[in-house]
């Protein structure tokens, strides 16, 4: 790393792109079954590719689930119809061997897999995320309402951002935005050319929001030519393969795991939920600038087997006395609790499938308090 500068750099997708329509479908199913039975359990795999859409998994439920429904209320709204796609449906129920160790008795969870999570927060924004993610995330969404309010015509959902910031101390400058954006066919070349000019105009439009600025020469819209065919039918798409749109960009370590279609059990993506709600709350209590969580969880375990908390040497405080603070202020890391305290039962990941699981203050792992020191 340049000694007088950081280089910050981020990327995220839109709705359409094959990745995210594939983690917005195994979320709708989940939500579908959690609507009828909050005791379900899923892990929903999606595959897209092509013409062919592949619904896999293990689902336990009491619900009676139409998948070819939910598939299709993710996709038509994506400029899709009945003739598009072939959906196949492959899902199967829960191991025995987990659910045993995940359903205890009196309501008690046990952890529904081994998995490393984290979390991560900075006071760079107002919802305490990375600046260049949080960008990266706005740009895509000011494009799809654009789209679906048909203010400039030609945009298809399948788009993709990337942003790219020198920071100088507390400084920050953007260097370059590239958008990839599926359109349909041009008529001739001006007409690209004032649809070119109309996206930055909006590029610009978002920043405003950051006070930022940026010449237009380092807007890279389409730089590879046209870009008609998009969605599965231009690239296979896989549930869980943005793990990095869906949390912090490149700022932080990641677990591995990724969190649509899993149920409130699978630590994949309640741990990682915690782990979110603990680092925001950090930064928010002003102990620490940024602070990364890290978590490790072991099947069958109601608390994580220990804590990792960097500070990025911008807290005072040492490991022992924010880790008390932590167990103190989050039920001891308790599973059982942690699900219930933050509704993770209720029908709400649909939500979080797209731009990103974190800085919604809508989701309750993005609820701020002040801590209790005593």
């Amino acid at each position: 790393m340049n000694k007088e500068y950081e280089i910050l750099l981020a990327e995220s997708v839109g709705k359409g792109h094959p990745d995210k329509i594939c983690d917005q479908i195994s979320d709708h199913i989940l939500d579908a079954c959690l609507k009828i039975d909050p005791e379900s359990r899923v892990a929903c795999e999606v595959m897209a590719a092509n013409t062919l859409i592949v619904v896999s998994g293990e689902i336990t439920t009491k619900a009676n689930i139409n998948v070819e429904n939910e598939v299709w209320k993710v996709i038509k709204p994506l400029g899709y119809d009945e003739n598009t796609f072939t959906i196949i449906c492959n899902i199967n129920k829960q191991s025995t061997d987990i659910a045993k160790k995940v359903n205890k008795q009196g309501a008690i969870y046990g952890a529904g897999d081994q998995g490393i999570t984290y979390g991560y927060a900075t006071n760079e924004t107002k919802n305490f995320l990375p600046i260049q993610y949080d960008i990266a995330n706005a740009l895509l969404k000011k494009l799809e309402d654009i789209r679906v309010n048909k203010k400039i015509d030609h945009i298809k959902s399948d788009m993709k951002s990337l942003v790219e910031i020198h920071k100088y101390k507390d400084e920050f400058k953007l260097k370059k935005i590239i958008l990839a954006i599926q359109h349909e066919k041009f008529n001739n070349t001006k007409e690209k050319e004032v649809w070119t000019k109309s996206i930055k105009q909006e590029v610009h439009n978002v920043l405003k929001i950051y006070k930022l600025s940026i010449n237009n020469d380092l807007i890279n819209v389409n730089q590879g030519g046209d870009f008609i065919i998009g969605g599965p039918i231009g690239d296979t798409g896989l549930t869980g393969r943005k793990l990095q749109v869906d949390t912090y960009g490149t700022m932080t370590k990641h677990g591995g795991g990724a969190f649509s279609g899993k149920d409130y059990t699978k630590v994949d993506r309640t741990g990682a939920y915690l782990a979110r709600w603990i680092a925001k709350n950090i930064v928010y209590n002003k102990l620490a600038d940024k602070c990364e969580i890290g978590l490790a969880w072991e099947i069958g375990n109601e608390y994580p087997d220990d804590i990792i908390i960097n500070t990025f040497n911008t807290s005072s405080l040492s490991y022992q006395t924010l880790k008390n603070l932590i167990l103190k202020n989050f039920y001891g890391l308790n599973l059982t609790k942690i699900i219930e305290v933050l509704n993770l039962k209720e029908p709400i990941y649909s939500k979080t499938s797209v731009y990103g699981h974190f800085g919604n203050n809508r989701f309750s792992w993005e609820k701020t308090f002040k801590f209790n020191f005593d």
